[in-house]
């Protein structure tokens, strides 16, 4: 991995010496180092060694009705250290032509820590009102324009919708007003479904063997700095092809997702706002997922229902040199739309809300930034009734505080 990465570096850096001879190609490099502290008063749902943390686990008690769960833990890493290259070249189908390609350390995996991984690589043609985006970019219910600032890399999830995916994305602009129509595929960001053993797993097989790729449509108006939003999000997924009892199945479940959102600049502070109305949703780091509805005795055959979450999230800040912010976020587990009787395949079926409050300082000064974060989630864990649409009842509140510092060097 390092010999590939390092013929890489020197390959690209060939380029764009050669691109100073020929203006007509060219690729420019610019990313950060980033080196961070991690506390956290309890263990968590997080990904790599706790970097990425999502929320605050469950009580598990010993036998002296100990919560084992109730350990703090530390952390020190760099992996989010990135390189992005941003390459031009010439006109393409009367097209001006661009393309991304951007990596960072952050693995594939918690067995691939520090592994060199793909965050972005794409295609771009930009006609006069049109654009064509081909290539893994963040999927559109993250919205580029507009996401949390804050200095975790959870990135405001999973309040928020956070996902990368291989995707054709077209923008069509009609003065401040853009369409955009997107088809998107997985890849990093999977969703859960039945494995061979029918336990739950994360794979692309399920939107893949669905044939229809996760499609989107959203409206954008921008005026100057603000922005204004809607969009609906419909997915597809295929859980099995078989069932326990060897007979074909082609149950799928569908689900629907609706976000708006809204920035405004008002100088010197800007805020911004989001909501999320979602179904079937953990490919994008939130809450939920589908469960099965009913199970055919002779077959085996399954029904599915998606779960539903609501999800709001605001930020305040001002401020540059020194940047003063407050992030925070709520999202509630709506349950199903009729009751269930079989395996949850869902990401947190047994919390019935989570809550979020993030304030930060960044002092800013050349190339360098130093952060400081508070992070305090709360989970409300109780019982799932599923003759009562699969909503959570006899809830109890766990909650972990993280305090985070960052050191970022920008080139």
């Amino acid at each position: 991995m390092k010999k590939i990465f390092i013929l890489l570096v020197i390959l690209l850096s060939y380029a764009n010496s050669f691109a100073q001879e020929k203006q007509s190609f060219g690729i420019s490099f610019s990313g950060y180092v980033k080196s961070e502290m991690l506390f956290d008063s309890r263990q968590n749902s997080s990904l790599r060694e706790g970097h990425f943390l999502l929320f605050p686990l469950n009580e598990v008690l010993d036998v002296n009705k100990n919560d084992v769960n109730a350990k703090a833990n530390l952390n020190i890493m760099s992996i989010q250290t990135r390189l992005t290259g941003k390459i031009t070249g010439p006109e393409a189908f009367g097209a001006k032509t661009s393309g991304l390609i951007e990596g960072e350390f952050f693995g594939t995996s918690d067995a691939d820590v520090n592994g060199f991984r793909l965050r972005h690589a794409f295609v771009k043609l930009d006609w006069q009102n049109t654009s064509l985006l081909v290539g893994q970019y963040w999927h559109p219910m993250f919205v580029a324009e507009m996401f949390p600032g804050v200095i975790s890399v959870n990135t405001g999830a999973p309040f928020q919708p956070f996902s990368r995916n291989p995707q054709i994305r077209l923008t069509q602009t009609f003065g401040d007003i853009k369409v955009i129509l997107a088809a998107a595929s997985q890849r990093d960001f999977q969703s859960y479904g039945p494995d061979a053993t029918g336990k739950s797993a994360l794979s692309t097989v399920y939107l893949r063997n669905s044939v229809l790729p996760n499609m989107h449509l959203q409206l954008q108006y921008k005026s100057g700095e603000n922005l204004f939003g809607i969009g609906g999000d419909y997915k597809i997924l295929t859980p099995r092809l078989a069932t326990s009892k060897n007979y074909q199945t082609t149950e799928t479940v569908g689900s629907f997702s609706a976000i708006g959102y809204l920035k405004l600049n008002l100088d010197p502070v800007t805020l911004k706002l989001e909501g999320i109305m979602g179904e079937n949703l953990p490919d994008l780091m939130m809450l939920g997922g589908y469960v099965i509805k009913a199970t055919d005795g002779p077959t085996g055959i399954e029904t599915y229902l998606p779960t539903k979450v609501l999800s709001f999230w605001g930020e305040i800040s001002t401020g540059k040199d020194v940047e003063l912010a407050l992030f925070a976020g709520y999202q509630k587990n709506l349950g199903t739309s009729e009751n269930v009787t079989g395996t949850f395949y869902t990401r947190g079926a047994d919390i019935e809300n989570l809550l979020r409050i993030s304030p930060r300082i960044q002092w800013n000064s050349g190339k360098t930034r130093i952060s400081a974060e508070v992070e305090y989630t709360a989970a409300a864990y109780g019982t799932v009734n599923n003759n009562n649409k699969a909503l959570v009842e006899n809830i109890k509140t766990i909650s972990n505080v993280r305090f985070l510092a960052a050191v970022f060097y920008f080139f």
